[in-house]
């Protein structure tokens, strides 16, 4: 019996997704590594930017899968920050109903909850745990991470992170939910955190996990990571538990001038048909007033 595959999920980039038949298959993990300023921040903003107009005005192609629900999660910026560095990118046209169209969720607390980070560099929200934090003096902070470190909680951030990913993902057919955009704003941070040996199997573990789960919620997830941050052969495990590898970078071009390029390095279910096409390798431009937007090289590398 053959296998059903439902709509794909619009990147809501109109330069790209007609390249990719209409957008990403359902229940893909997609990994944005990109060498710093290269543009993955400017696609996720951009997807964010149309994918909650297409959702406010209801608007959808023949078999395009638009979220019922798009959720940013951070570990280390505040939703204020990223709405303003949205609101200073693209024109306000754009951006004017961002805000209410994404569920944010904040995880800094329990990110730097194990560091010296002072507390009250992070934790204002005016809960009674931030209080209790702000008053705790140096040596009993140092105390509590000692405690934390010796006492192996150190899944607790993954843990954290699973239960946020499962509130933004509800299983069709149990809960009556639909499917959803999530992005990990940035996977980078957590595999820094995660970087001795033994803490380095439960990321590789929860991101496969994550990818296996990922098909029965029918949605996508977006992974942020900086390329050159981790060692290559991290970032290639990394690229191994996902089943999206877009790499964005820059190039010299013949008039000495600095070019953005987006590449597809691996994509389940649609990298046959842009081999076919010779449609791997993208010139990428950014403007206030549309976006992220690519061109064709046609160049398979």
């Amino acid at each position: 019996m053959a296998v059903q595959v439902s709509g794909r999920m619009p990147t809501g980039i109109s330069s790209l997704d007609p390249v990719l038949d209409g957008g990403i298959p359902p229940g893909s993990v997609v990994l944005l590594e990109g060498e710093v300023g290269a543009g993955s921040q400017e696609f996720v903003y951009t997807s964010l930017i149309y994918l909650s107009m297409l959702k406010q005005r209801q608007e959808s192609g023949p078999g395009a899968k638009i979220p019922d629900s798009i959720s940013y999660i951070t570990f280390t910026r505040m939703k204020e920050d990223i709405l303003s560095e949205i609101a200073l990118s693209f024109a306000p046209n754009l951006v004017q109903n961002v805000n209410g169209s994404i569920n944010f969720s904040d995880l800094s607390t329990h990110y730097f909850d194990s560091s010296v980070v002072p507390s009250d560099w992070y934790c204002n929200d005016g809960s009674e745990e931030c209080e209790k934090k702000r008053n705790a003096s140096p040596e009993k902070m140092l105390n509590e991470l000692s405690t934390h470190i010796s006492h192996g909680r150190k899944n607790t951030l993954l843990q954290l992170l699973y239960v946020t990913l499962s509130h933004s993902n509800p299983k069709k057919g149990k809960t009556g939910g639909g499917s959803s955009l999530v992005i990990l704003d940035s996977l980078t941070d957590l595999a820094t955190q995660y970087s001795e040996p033994e803490r380095w199997k439960e990321l590789t573990a929860f991101l496969r996990g994550l990818q296996r789960v990922t098909k029965t919620w029918d949605s996508t997830i977006y992974l942020l990571l900086t390329k050159g941050v981790l060692e290559p052969s991290r970032e290639k495990e990394i690229a191994d538990c996902v089943d999206a590898v877009v790499l964005f970078g820059w190039e010299e071009t013949a008039a000495q001038r600095r070019q953005r390029t987006m590449f597809f390095q691996k994509f389940r279910g649609v990298m046959p048909h842009l081999e076919e096409r010779d449609l791997v390798k993208f010139a990428v431009r950014i403007s206030p007033g549309s976006g992220f937007e690519v061109s064709n090289i046609r160049v398979v590398v």
